[in-house]
C-alpha cells in the first residue's frame, strides 16, 4: 500500500480549531458557577480530544490498523480522509465531507450553537430578575443547555468519531443528567411550587409538541 503526505502531526492546527470552538462555545455558554464551569470543562476536555486525533496523532486509526488492514488493504491510513471512519466503514464513494453523515452533522451542530446561545440570553435576563427561566427554549424543555452541549457533541461524533470520544459521550450524558437533577433540586428550594408547576407541565430533555409554546422569547 501506498500513501501520500500524512494528514497528521499538524499539532497547529490541534491548537487552533481546538481554540476556536472552545471559544465559540463560551461566548454563548459565558459559565459562571462552579457547575457552569464543571459543563464546560467536561465539554472541553471532548473537544480536544477530538482535534487531536483529527490533525494530531490518529490514536482510534492506530488501535484499530490490524483490523481496518485486513478489511480493507487498500486504505491509506494516514490519509486524513480515513479518519472520516463512518464513511470509511460504510462504504461511500468520493470525499466524505460531503457525505449524508458528514452533511447531517452540520444540522446539529449548528442547531445546537444556535439552542445554546438562545438558551443562555433567556437564562441570563431571568436570572437578572431572579425569576425561573420558563420562556423561550425554556418553554419547550427544563435543561436545554445541556441538550445543546449533547447536539454539538453528536454532531462532532457523526463527523469524526474515535474511540475516546465514543467512550466519553456517555459519560457526558451521564455527568450532565446528574447535573440536571442536582440544579433541579436547587431551583425546587428556590422556587418551591412555581417550579413545581414548571416541571410538571414541562419535560426535562425531550420536547413535547401537544402544547407547544413559542420557542423565542
Amino acid at each position: 500500500m501506498t500513501h501520500d503526505a500524512s494528514g497528521y502531526g499538524l499539532w497547529t492546527l490541534v491548537v487552533l480549531n481546538s481554540a476556536l470552538f472552545l471559544m465559540f462555545a463560551f461566548s454563548f455558554f459565558k459559565p459562571q458557577t462552579g457547575r457552569d464551569w464543571r459543563t464546560f470543562g467536561a465539554f472541553a476536555a471532548f473537544i480536544v480530544a477530538l482535534f487531536v486525533e483529527m490533525y494530531g496523532f490518529p490514536l482510534s486509526i492506530y488501535l484499530m490498523s490490524g483490523w481496518l488492514q485486513t478489511k480493507y488493504p487498500n486504505l491509506d491510513l494516514l490519509s486524513h480522509n480515513t479518519g472520516h471512519l463512518w464513511s470509511t466503514l460504510l462504504g461511500e464513494k468520493g470525499d466524505p465531507h460531503f457525505g449524508a453523515l458528514h452533511m447531517a452533522s452540520y444540522v446539529f451542530l449548528g442547531f445546537g450553537f444556535y439552542l445554546l446561545s438562545n438558551a443562555w440570553n433567556v437564562l441570563y435576563h431571568a436570572q437578572r430578575r431572579n425569576e425561573l427561566a420558563k420562556t423561550g427554549p425554556y418553554a419547550r424543555i427544563r435543561h436545554p443547555q445541556y441538550v445543546a452541549f449533547v447536539l454539538i457533541l453528536l454532531g462532532f461524533l457523526l463527523q469524526w468519531p474515535t474511540l475516546l470520544t465514543l467512550v466519553m459521550f456517555p459519560i457526558l450524558l451521564v455527568m450532565y443528567g446528574r447535573l440536571a437533577i442536582t440544579e433541579e433540586a436547587e431551583m425546587r428550594k428556590r422556587f418551591g411550587a412555581d417550579f413545581e408547576a414548571y416541571a410538571a407541565r414541562t419535560p426535562r430533555f425531550l420536547p413535547s409538541f401537544k402544547s407547544a409554546a413559542p420557542l423565542s422569547t
